[in-house]
């Protein structure tokens, strides 16, 4: 990646309208990004999931070139980037003479639907218990498909208790049904709820949750997240209700979001009862939230202002976007 730089589109050129960058977020970004550099291909996938599918999922690919260059990424790594997305089913594009255009796949907006609930919803307030337990026997599909199956239900927080043998605590909806109709083993693996008995004897499944996930790698991630993105957000609201310039918050959000994620892959996001009492995840997720409810208003006139140079309106965000991190203020 080149150093990163801003770009000029930012309604901050406005006198009056918007304050200037705040000099400490202006050098945190170069420094965040030089200390972990984000591979482009998933900050591409971060900036379509959290900036971009709300507005429908599509963009030019000169816009999207403009939207990933504070990040020090160059045209040709954006387009080599958006091609291995297409090549991998995500993005499906459209040529238009010499433009181009992108737009999610029915499995891309699949997965990011998935992610979209594992990264913004509120955390389940309760566990009555129960348990989900996926059997998947070696003669249920060929190795790839289960594979791919142990893969889709590590992303949606089962642990692997034994060969073959999948669980999770089960409280909130279940993406089952989807994962196992998208891998095409719905009739071909067995799905249990279950609860412990302690008249039965045995250990209870609460008992291996430190076996069946590492909690204690979690919490290290959990911590270090944390320290990374503390200071930089105590910037944004030392700025009190103004909140910031729209490019910083921008960014900002995006490498938060970015980092958050990476953490997410590994969390089985257990509920509160399976969890050490000091729990960093619980930080981690109100950090979040509070910055997204400061900025997003900010971060979204910094995508409209990017975008606009297309010639082309910025779609109106979905609904759901709104309903974020347990809810956005619309005012």
């Amino acid at each position: 990646m080149r150093q990163a730089k801003t770009v000029s589109q930012s309604p901050r050129s406005r006198a009056g309208e918007i304050e200037a960058p705040n000099p400490f977020v202006a050098r945190w970004v170069p420094r965040a990004l030089a200390a972990d550099p984000p591979r482009a291909r998933s900050l591409i996938v971060t900036v379509w999931g959290d900036a971009l599918a709300p507005h429908g999922g599509g963009v030019w690919l000169s816009g999207l070139i403009r939207l990933m260059a504070p990040f020090g990424m160059s045209e040709r790594l954006v387009r080599t980037s958006v091609f291995r997305l297409v090549r991998d089913g995500w993005l499906k594009g459209q040529t238009f003479g010499r433009r181009s255009r992108y737009r999610l796949t029915r499995e891309g907006a699949r997965r990011f639907e998935a992610a979209h609930h594992r990264i913004y919803a509120m955390p389940a307030p309760q566990w009555g218990g129960d348990w989900a337990i996926v059997i998947a026997p070696p003669d249920a599909a060929p190795k790839p498909t289960r594979i791919e199956l142990r893969d889709e239900l590590a992303w949606e927080g089962f642990g692997a208790i034994a060969p073959g043998v999948y669980v999770k605590p089960l409280h909130g909806d279940s993406a089952l049904p989807k994962i196992v109709a998208a891998v095409g083993l719905a009739s071909r693996v067995s799905i249990v709820r279950a609860s412990d008995d302690p008249s039965l004897g045995g250990a209870a499944l609460a008992a291996s949750v430190n076996r069946v996930w590492n909690i204690a790698a979690l919490t290290a991630d959990y911590r270090r997240f944390l320290a990374r993105f503390g200071r930089v957000i105590d910037a944004f609201r030392n700025n009190g209700a103004s909140a910031g310039d729209p490019e910083q918050c921008f960014i900002v959000r995006t490498l938060l979001i970015h980092a958050f994620r990476r953490v997410l892959l590994r969390d089985p996001q257990l509920p509160p009862a399976l969890l050490p009492l000091d729990w960093p995840g619980t930080a981690a997720f109100a950090l979040c939230r509070d910055f997204y409810r400061l900025t997003h208003k900010r971060a979204e006139m910094h995508l409209a202002a990017v975008l606009s140079l297309d010639a082309e309106a910025l779609p109106p965000a979905s609904a759901e976007f709104y309903r974020r991190f347990g809810g956005l203020n619309l005012r």
